[in-house]
């Protein structure tokens, strides 16, 4: 039986959760702004030009981990790396890192799960990224891109190269031009962070643990792979997921379960595959999602024992 006390307390969980949102999406957007200024998309294709597959990969993975695009404009980016001449290896790497492994995800991680699941979170789709890179193009997998031009997407009308004057006033126009950015890209996500801290907010107060302890706890092997497969199909933004998260893992859900369904939700969403279909043939797309659900997989259980 649901009281009055409880709605009051539902309702305080809800401002609390919106307010954490606030902050740190608004800190984070800011930084994600002056990220882009300092790496453009030029920068990126420079570095990944270099003929050091290895090492190439590294820097992939890493400027995928830096760079925060979404889906949207991360494959115009892939297809400017592959007109440019990069090694396939480090545009796949880079693929694979930029839409889960980016500063807002870290961030959220470190305020919602704390350093240590972050560092493996880290750790272990950073390696996946680099390793796969290197294994997709030893297999003979650069066969499988299509000859397509994209466009739309980020583009770079602002970035250091482009910004006058002295270091000092390049650096208060980024500061400005990140701030502003900030709170824009706030009034576009601010439905999904609301959202975000309702459902947390009602799983909190009205739903039972042992049923989420039951069916997706630690016990329940089938559980990392079965979210990971739910993840994929879904459209999962991780302002939303993460402290829904949260919540769930309070009330008894599994921490690999819900790593591995923001993994495969954020990794290869129905938009990202549908694009990624226009540039690579079946065989890539299929190879693609295949990663995902392996590094969900992977990493989900490797919460679970060390978590």
């Amino acid at each position: 039986m649901f009281t009055t006390e409880t709605f009051i307390h539902a309702g305080k969980t809800f401002l609390m959760l919106f307010g954490e949102l606030f902050a740190l999406f608004i800190g984070i957007s800011f930084v994600v702004a002056l990220l882009q200024i300092y790496i453009s998309q030029e920068r990126i294709k420079r570095v990944l030009t270099t003929p050091r597959k290895g090492m190439n990969s590294i820097l992939g993975a890493l400027l995928g981990a830096v760079t925060p695009f979404c889906s949207c404009s991360t494959i115009p980016v892939l297809v400017g790396l592959f007109k440019s001449g990069a090694s396939f290896n480090g545009a796949i790497s880079f693929l694979l890192t930029s839409p889960i492994l980016n500063p807002a995800i870290l961030t959220l991680m470190v305020a919602f799960f704390g350093i240590k699941a972050t560092v493996i979170y880290t750790i272990f789709t950073f390696t996946f990224a680099v390793v796969m890179g290197l294994i997709l193009d030893a297999a003979g997998f650069q066969k499988e891109v299509k000859n397509v031009t994209v466009t739309g997407g980020h583009q770079d009308s602002v970035n250091w190269e482009t910004l006058k004057g002295t270091f000092w006033q390049k650096q208060a126009q980024s500061f400005k031009i990140a701030f502003r950015d900030s709170f824009g890209l706030f009034k576009g996500v601010v439905g999904y962070l609301l959202l975000g801290a309702g459902i947390g907010a009602f799983i909190y107060e009205f739903i039972p643990t042992d049923l989420l302890a039951n069916f997706a706890g630690a016990n329940n092997l089938w559980a990392v792979p079965f979210a990971a497969i739910i993840g994929i199909p879904m459209y999962i933004r991780t302002e939303t997921m993460i402290p829904i998260a949260s919540i769930l893992i309070s009330k008894g859900v599994a921490p690999g379960v819900m790593i591995a369904l923001i993994l495969g939700g954020a990794g290869a969403s129905i938009p990202e595959v549908s694009l990624l279909n226009s540039i690579f043939k079946k065989k890539m797309v299929v190879a693609f999602v295949l990663c995902i659900f392996a590094v969900a997989t992977i990493t989900g259980y490797v919460f679970n024992f060390i978590l």
